[in-house]
């Protein structure tokens, strides 16, 4: 039996008086939510201003940076390139959705142990990207990993501790799954 959708008040920005409003029903963090949003209204706006998901940083809004970047059915996407709408029947998966019952992720574990932030803007996004890879190859050379991330932008670290802690977390998943039997 599947759970109902959890309504959500739209916040005062993302309404204008009389205007055209869309019913989105989609899957966050595990979560149902429904919601009616204006058709024009970014994924990006829909978590933060919405839902009230805070963790997907707006940077660029115009999918340079990277910092928005959230999983959409599995798939690494830009929430600043896709309305909300577009994710109706879909699932959303952010930065708040990667800790399990209250505990990190391996990547998030893997940027706090390898310093792979400064001020921790583009981190969202870079440990989204990050997921991202590690399910796809969970042992990424330096070189996939810098191709992975090439999207995503960083103004402060230069990139050498999120390559590192990249890789930590692919060996911590690695270890994960090898003590569990495969079953991580």
């Amino acid at each position: 039996m599947a759970a109902a959708a959890r309504p959500v008040t739209p916040a005062a920005s993302l309404s204008s008086a009389g205007g055209t409003r869309v019913r989105v029903q989609t899957t966050i963090n595990g979560q149902p939510i429904a919601a009616e949003v204006e058709p024009r209204t970014l994924l990006v706006h829909f978590l933060r201003e919405v839902v009230g998901l805070t963790g997907t940083h707006i940077g660029c809004d115009t999918s340079n940076c990277g910092a928005c970047t959230v999983h959409l059915d599995g798939k690494p996407v830009k929430s600043c390139t896709v309305l909300a709408v577009q994710v109706n029947d879909r699932e959303v998966r952010t930065v708040e959705g990667l800790e399990v019952g209250g505990k990190l992720s391996p990547v998030q574990e893997a940027f706090f142990e390898a310093h792979g932030l400064q001020c921790g803007f583009c981190t969202p996004g870079m440990m989204m990207t990050a997921t991202a890879l590690l399910q796809r190859n969970p042992n990424p050379s330096e070189a996939e990993v810098r191709d992975a991330i090439r999207g995503n932008l960083c103004r402060c670290t230069g990139y050498v501790n999120i390559v590192k802690a990249i890789q930590l977390a692919g060996q911590k998943m690695q270890a994960s799954s090898a003590t569990s039997g495969g079953k991580a």
